[in-house]
């Protein structure tokens, strides 16, 4: 019998056999490509890891050791540090800025705001916003400041210069019971808010008998009936006019600004 022509033992020296040549070791075993690399690069990212959890919580590198404080203009720094009372040379990551903040606004009423971040690497710092007194309320000689939501928030002893003394006589129609002691207080304190800065300035009380009968008393005996604290900037620049063109009127009455009134006693 003839043996394979010349064709077909040059088809089998060609034709390949098995798993290609790159899976074969040189003693003929096969092997899966890349585990190597991988295995190096698993190793390394738990090395990373681990040392950046070391970094951030066993290290002295990353530790809070100090509390910067700005913003304050009544309150102290070193009131607001106390009451914040933020846990020394501990790590960074771990203060908590949110348990801060509440404990501030909770332990000191005079602030409306305060941001609490890391300033890394040893800092925790506190910008603080303080609310403004806009009206005052006498009671058994002492003074409760009220901000401009109408928030009592301080109590001292002796008058805030330049603050207007709020003169709660509520009647007895029925918006005064329908709004209630702090709605009404609320709104006399938005009209202190809208006065001309001159007007505010010279205000020394205002007399609330109603949400829509708030009466201004200024310096020199004058007096400005407002009404309520609806249309608040018709009122003031109406207010403006009347006072440049009546310099002499100790009575202005803005409280339909479209129908002022003026007189003088």
């Amino acid at each position: 019998m003839a043996g394979p022509s010349t064709a077909e033992r040059g088809a089998r020296r060609t034709t390949p056999s098995g798993p290609p040549p790159r899976f074969r070791r040189p003693g003929g075993r096969f092997r899966l490509p890349g585990r190597r690399p991988l295995l190096v690069t698993a190793v390394a990212v738990t090395l990373l890891g681990a040392g950046a959890v070391w970094l951030l919580y066993g290290s002295s590198w990353l530790r809070a050791e100090r509390v910067r404080v700005t913003g304050t203009t009544v309150l102290t720094a070193d009131e607001v540090r106390s009451a914040a009372d933020v846990p020394l040379n501990t790590p960074m990551v771990a203060v908590d800025t949110a348990a801060i903040e509440h404990r501030l606004r909770e332990r000191l009423p005079r602030i409306a705001k305060v941001d609490v971040s890391r300033s890394w690497p040893h800092t925790i710092s506190l910008v603080v916003t303080e609310r403004r007194p806009e009206a005052i309320v006498e009671e058994g000689g002492k003074f409760h400041e009220v901000d401009a939501a109408g928030v009592r928030f301080s109590t001292v002893s002796k008058r805030p210069k330049g603050v207007p003394v709020l003169e709660m006589e509520p009647d007895r129609s029925p918006s005064s019971r329908h709004f209630g002691p702090t709605a009404l207080r609320r709104e006399a304190v938005r009209v202190v808010t809208q006065l001309p800065e001159k007007v505010r300035q010279d205000t020394r009380s205002l007399r609330v008998r109603s949400y829509d009968s708030i009466t201004l008393e200024l310096t020199g005996g004058r007096t400005i009936a407002w009404g309520s604290g609806e249309r608040g900037e018709a009122k003031a620049k109406t207010l403006t006019a009347l006072m440049k063109a009546q310099p002499a009127a100790d009575h202005f009455d803005v409280s339909a600004p479209s129908a002022p009134a003026v007189s003088r006693s």
